[in-house]
């Protein structure tokens, strides 16, 4: 227990502190390259910041749970801690385990938060000072939805609002009815239009029958369950998906024939991709000397820092081959994943378990 709390409390230090660098580096350095982009709002700026910060920590943090394991090594081994642990009868796998449960509690912290916004970082980030404002709408979006065609002029997702809708209502391949409106609000899982302008075509179309009516509704509710922040995120091919929005977008499209392969990207990444990390962890803990007279320490070090940014940028790219549906899912973020996982477990059982 006492070996436990020593090795964790080193290692959730260095964690802090290469975390901090890194994250600081990436803010101060964007906000160096976009400082003239940047709204004159003070508010929008330090919201701004914020978010690039959450970004930062998206896309750093594994690669920081390998860094503190290399730090924290490093630290046991100067400090001749190291040696004095295996002398008092320690083995390789009480050294290695807090490192393990350490790093995969902060791991599941760090799904946990996508489910808030916090996956949207980039998004919102890249709005504010793209735009000057916090949220920008999605512009001319035309779908399909139970055999219904709908075309938003403008989509406001997290304010639950479009503007210019039309919506066709066919039955197989003929055109039944029209609803045009300017402005439609989602609330209680349908969205209700306002000052609806109602076309019915009638079915059976000859010069003595009945014409096209129109009438005027000044509410109408259609298209339930459709929710405009999943509107915005599959037909504007996003991948920041939050938890919840992702799961229900599946569930929702599963009968649409709607290509799902990148909300299978998102998830992927969101519960697949850090696990990288506690699996680097024990690759790299095999090749850790106990003693610097055994290996040098700053080629170690060197080569350590190397061999992660090598797998990380590997991974990394992989992924974004993944959502521009270059390669499936399954090969881009499961497989590389899936090999360390193999590595890992063979060079557990070889070198630590025994």
């Amino acid at each position: 227990m006492l070996l436990f709390k020593y090795i964790s409390f080193h290692y959730l230090k260095y964690f802090t502190i290469i975390l901090s660098a890194l994250v600081m580096f990436i803010v101060g350095l964007d906000y160096l390259q976009n400082i003239n982009h940047l709204p004159k709002s003070a508010n929008l700026v330090l919201i701004y910041l914020m978010y690039r910060s959450f970004y930062a920590i998206d896309m750093v943090l594994p690669i920081a749970l390998v860094f503190a394991m290399i730090g924290t090594k490093l630290y046991l081994i100067k400090s001749n801690s190291l040696v004095s642990f295996y002398s008092l009868g320690y083995n390789k796998k009480a050294v290695l385990r807090p490192f393990l449960i350490i790093s995969s509690l902060i791991i599941m912290l760090f799904i946990a938060l996508h489910d808030t916004n916090f996956a949207k970082a980039n998004e919102i980030s890249n709005n504010i000072r793209n735009f000057k404002q916090y949220l920008n709408p999605t512009k001319n979006l035309f779908f399909t939805f139970n055999h219904k065609y709908i075309y938003f002029g403008e989509l406001y997702p997290l304010q639950r609002r479009a503007v210019n809708v039309r919506i066709f209502y066919t039955n197989k391949q003929n055109l039944q009815k029209i609803l045009i409106s300017k402005e439609a609000i989602y609330k209680h899982h349908a969205w209700e239009l306002t000052k609806v302008h109602v076309i019915t075509k009638p079915l059976i179309i000859s010069l003595r029958g009945k014409g096209i009516t129109v009438k005027t509704e000044n509410t109408m509710n259609a298209l339930p369950k459709f929710k405009p922040k999943i509107l915005n995120q599959v037909y504007d091919g996003r991948v920041n998906f939050t938890i919840s929005d992702a799961f229900e977008a599946l569930i929702l499209f599963k009968n649409q024939h709607i290509n799902i392969s990148h909300i299978k990207s998102a998830l992927y990444k969101i519960f697949v991709y850090p696990f990288f990390a506690p699996l680097l962890i024990v690759i790299l803990f095999v090749f850790v000397p106990i003693s610097s007279r055994v290996l040098n320490l700053s080629f170690f070090t060197f080569m350590a820092i190397l061999a992660t940014l090598v797998v990380w940028g590997l991974l990394f790219m992989m992924m974004e081959y993944a959502f521009t549906a270059t390669v499936s899912s399954e090969i881009g973020i499961l497989l590389p994943v899936f090999i360390l996982f193999v590595i890992a477990v063979f060079y557990y059982k070889r070198y630590i378990s025994d």
